[in-house]
Parts: C-alpha cells; structure tokens; sequence
C-alpha cells in the first residue's frame, strides 16, 4: 500500500464509523479516498452547487454556514460534511469554508452511498430518518406499517434442505418463493417441511416448489391490519404475504400480531370509560408513565406514542363529561368541549398540563352560563386528579374568557389577526391548535375553522408577526459542536427539549397550516401537509421532518429513562446522558431547524 494511503487507514480506524469497517474494506476504502487542501478562507463548496463526494476533515478547521450565510457549525479533524446535501439530490445543503489550512479527504459518491446501503453502522452514523414503527392499535394501521423485517424469499428450484437453513439462520417461520423478477410464486414455512418433507419421506434435495403453497392469498401495503386478522382468522393460516404489484414486499405472521399486541393504550381507555369513580380513573391515568416507558422500549414512533397517551387524555375527557352531565342534567344548549396545546395536537407526552376551552350555542342565556361554569369546574378539576394539572396561565374552560358563545369566539379570532400585538401572537399559538373532543354541539367549530383559517391566509401583517413570534425559540446550539446548555438554577447543563427542541418546529407548522388553510392540528400532519401543496420544498421538508422526528424521539427516550429511573418524566436533557453518537444526530437535527427557520425568516421556503 502506498505511504499516502497508510497514512489514510491509520487515520480512518481511529474515526467512526469507518472504525467498525471489516480491515479489507477500510483499506480499499482508504484507497478511494481524494486528499484536498484548502488555505484559509478558501471556500470548500456553496450552497446548492453538486457535491464532488463526502468530506472528511483531516487537519485544520471548516465553517458550515447556512443558504443566508448564517453561522451552522465549526468542525474540526475527524468531522464530516457534506451527508446531507448528498442523502438528499446531491446539491450542497450549505456553504463550507476553510478558517485555517485545512486537509479534506473527499469520499466519492459512489462509494459513500454503497457503504451506506451495506454497512448499518453507516446508515445509522449518516442518516438522521428513523424508521417507520408500527403502532398497538393493528386493526387501524397500514399493512405496510406492521411489517417487521425485509422479506426472505428464494428461487422455486431451491432445495428444502437449503430453504430449512435460511429460515433457522434468520430465525424465521416461512420464505417467499419469488420468480426473479421477485414476483410471488407461492410460500413455504416451518410446517411445510415437517408435514410434506420429514413426514413423507422427501429427499433433502427436494425443490421447494414441489411443498411450497402456490398462488397464496396476499395483501397490498395500502391495506389495514384488520384485513389481516379477518384473513387470518376465516383462513385459518399464519402466515399472509404481502405483495405489491405482485412483488413480495414482506410477510406478516401471527407472532408479529402478538408482539405488536403486546402493549396497548386500549386497555387503559377501557378502564376509563367502565370507571364510575374520579378515584378509579385517577388509578388508570397513573400507569400512563409505564405505558410510555412500555411504547419507547418498544422502539415505537414518536408520533404514535404521543397520539396514544393523547387517546387516553381524549377518553378521560370525555368520560368526566359524561360524568358531569350525569350530575348537572342534560346541557340547556348544544356546548363543544375542545383540547388545545399538545393534547389538540394529539403530542402529549409524559409531562403535559391541560388547555382547554368550551364553545357554547349562540342561543345561551345568562342562566345558562352557571350549567356550563359547573360543567368546566367538574371537568377541569377532574383532569387536574388525573395528572392533567390545572393550565398555570388558566387557558381552561373554568376560566370566564375562554368558556363563551360562538359569536365570541368568532370575535376573539378576527381580532387576533386583524391586530396582531404580542398577546395575540402568544394566544394564536395555543388557540389554533384546537381540536374538538366532546358535547353536542360539532358543527360549532367547523364553520369556524374555516373562516378562520381564510382570513388567516389572507393576513399577510399577522402571518408576518406569527411566523416572528415563531422564530424566537431556537435550538441549543453551540458552536463548537456542542450544545448552548442552561448555565444556571435547577437544570443546569440541561437543554430543554420542549421549548428549544419541538416547539421550533411545532411554531412552524402552525404559520405553514395558517398560511395554506390547513385543517390540521398535529405538527407532522401539518409538514407533511405543506410538502404535500408546495409550501415546503420536498428536500427541505423531509430534513425537516426528519429532524422533528429525531428531538421528538429523544424528548420520549429521556422521560422513558427518567421514569424507569424512579423520576418524573421532564424536557430537560443532560447532553451528557447521550451517546458521542445520539449528540452527534441531535445536534444535527437542531441544525436543519436553525436552518428551516433562517430561511424561512429570509424569505426562502415560503413560496408566496
């Protein structure tokens, strides 16, 4: 090996991750290497021109700024640069320069995406999208959702001796037989090669074709898992592949069924609504913790855990509605009850206060108004004793404001747009996030929503001072690949996951979903949404989303923790609990949003 290239894996091994490389692919890939110096100030790429492969600092120092030239990141020797732009359409994300005589080892494309593709210690260092995990609640889910592994499958000329060691070697029950163009020709499984091989005498060498089951019943990806446990059930099988376009995409067992099973909010919203007593739903709410700890453990999506606990949330609501109705008699006028905050955007977490509010029939009287201030109270309190603690700035409908006919509503949201000061923009941020949980009275929200988000979309002043307003949290970043940490009072050394991690993103989309008339009140509704109506740049909106979904992870992964620890479940994160891994990506997460909101504040990413 040349000098230069000894040079290059000795380097390399102490860098992760080529560090986990096998030694002859680490020595090939040292050989593909380019060596580049930069002098200082020289500029290394600019933004949105093509990509000539992944840098990776040997020596020196580079500045990482931003498409409006603000300040990302300063790396140093054994950083990377340039994944994003090239996981994405091979265009620099950002602008790099030099700051001091630096030594840049390019890896070209080629090369970086085939260890990505074959390596997981790769994909996982340089690619930030968490998988799609698959929810408890099956019968709702897309088959595509429960599917727990890419399939096995072999050739229908393979024997079932050979078909018997792939199955034990990957731990798995049944292959697909696929043609090569992997279209589905027919399955065999584990009892396949007990009754018709071992049973009947068949020689080992025997093709799988002559046992395999031909032409099976098979499920698309777009159908739900209820169509699996009916097939399941009136077939009698337990094995159903699925197949698209009659291409073998992956195989669902029953085992997969009672895994997915294994952990379920339904339980807890059955004791709910089957509870008489404050005391008994109160017992119910106070397993959510564990719930939560079960749901991360279980490597669940941020999105679903949080829609789960919300389900929970809705359920309580509504049964202390019923409960106060019981009591008071039936409403003298029809009455919506609506959730706001986290539980209106169906994201609650571990740690979550109540924002609520009523909206009353405009034919209500003022005697009226003591059925539904006894209404709010019952409520209210009872949500406070199920640990949904009473809102600290009493945005709840026990408070006169926030429990009013609709002709006020409708007044308080014109004036809110129509005058955007500061408590407008501070109430706009909780307000708009409503979503109808109970009463009689559904049709009381709809028309204004509507006319809501119409005359929103046609502010363009109060989109100004929202999206403002929205750009005032911003992520803890430091600049020397770290984190701008708390530096005093009780969570020092901590970064706040809520207010400098989701909320960033959870303000911008809100003005996206304003501006678009979006009726949508969950946060990655709203994202994928705004991609969806070319609000968002398809590029942009995937990092985005991607690094919404990584913070809000971590935000759960640290309750999880905190409550297997015997704690309470906070936002507040020690960078220091997190792998050199884990910091590496959240820091990288937090850098796409510092960048979505710069240039969205500059204008760009906000198509008129």
């Amino acid at each position: 090996m040349e000098p230069d290239c000894q040079a290059i894996l000795a380097f390399l091994e102490t860098v992760h991750p080529y560090d986990t490389l096998p030694r002859d692919e680490l020595a090939a890939v040292a050989r593909s290497f380019r060596r580049m110096e930069f002098r200082a100030q020289a500029l290394i790429y600019v933004h949105q021109t093509p990509l000539g492969g992944l840098y990776l600092i040997k020596q020196g120092a580079v500045e990482i700024t931003d498409g409006n030239g603000g300040l990302v990141s300063l790396l140093g020797p054994r950083n990377s640069f340039g994944e994003r732009g090239l996981l994405r359409d091979g265009l620099a994300a950002t602008q790099a320069r030099a700051t001091a005589q630096t030594v840049c080892l390019v890896l070209p494309t080629p090369t970086f995406k085939r260890l990505i593709e074959t390596y997981p210690a790769f994909e996982r260092f340089f690619n930030r999208k968490r998988g799609e995990k698959v929810s408890t609640e099956i019968a709702t889910q897309k088959v595509a959702d429960l599917i727990a592994r890419k399939p096995l499958s072999c050739a229908p000329e393979t024997t079932v001796l050979t078909a018997a060691r792939l199955m034990r070697d990957a731990h798995v029950s049944s292959l697909g037989v696929v043609d090569p163009g992997e279209r589905l020709l027919g399955i065999v499984t584990q009892r396949d090669l007990s009754n018709k091989v071992l049973a009947d005498g068949l020689p080992p060498d025997t093709a799988v074709a002559a046992v395999m089951t031909p032409d099976p019943i098979s499920l698309p990806p777009t159908a739900l898992g209820s169509d699996i446990l009916h097939i399941m059930l009136e077939k009698r099988i337990g094995h159903l592949p699925i197949t698209e376009q009659g291409r073998f995409v992956g195989m669902i067992t029953q085992t997969d069924l009672t895994r997915f099973q294994a952990v379920s909010a339904a339980v807890l919203i059955r004791d709910v609504v089957s509870a008489e007593t404050l005391a008994e739903m109160a017992a119910v709410t106070a397993r959510i913790p564990q719930l939560l700890v079960q749901l991360v453990g279980a490597h669940h999506a941020h999105d679903v855990v949080t829609r789960l606990i919300t389900d929970i949330a809705d359920a309580v609501t509504r049964r202390l509605l019923v409960m106060a109705e019981r009591a008071l008699g039936q409403p003298p006028v029809p009455y919506l009850w609506l959730a706001c905050g986290s539980q209106g955007r169906q994201e609650q977490t571990g740690v979550s206060d109540q924002d609520n509010c009523l909206i009353l029939d405009d034919r209500v009287t003022a005697p009226d108004m003591d059925y539904f201030r006894a209404l709010a109270k019952i409520v209210c309190d009872g949500l406070d004793a199920c640990g949904y603690v009473h809102c600290p700035g009493e945005m709840m409908a026990t408070s006169a404001r926030w429990c009013q006919p609709l002709q006020v509503w409708r007044r308080y949201f014109h004036g809110w747009i129509d005058v955007p000061n500061p408590e407008a923009q501070m109430l706009a941020s909780v307000m708009f996030d409503l979503r109808p949980i109970g009463g009689n009275g559904a049709d009381l929200f709809t028309a204004l929503q509507q006319e809501t988000l119409r005359l929103a979309s046609q502010s363009p002043i109060f989109i100004a001072h929202l999206l403002s307003n929205a750009l005032k949290h911003t992520p803890p970043l430091g600049l020397l690949r770290g984190f701008a940490t708390i530096r005093s009072g009780e969570h020092r050394n901590h970064i706040d996951l809520k207010m400098n991690g989701v909320v960033p993103v959870i303000d911008l989309a809100r003005v996206q979903a304003l501006r678009g008339r979006l009726g949508l009140a969950n946060t990655r509704a709203r994202l994928k949404a705004a991609e969806e109506a070319g609000m968002i740049a398809p590029g942009e909106a995937r990092d985005l989303i991607e690094a919404y979904d990584l913070i809000a992870m971590t935000r759960l992964e640290n309750q999880a923790r905190l409550i297997k620890s015997g704690r309470a479940a906070e936002n507040f994160l020690a960078p220091s609990d997190l792998s050199d891994f884990e910091r590496a990506h959240l820091r990288d997460a937090f850098v796409v949003v510092r960048t979505m909101q710069s240039a969205i504040g500059h204008g760009r990413a906000v198509p008129g």
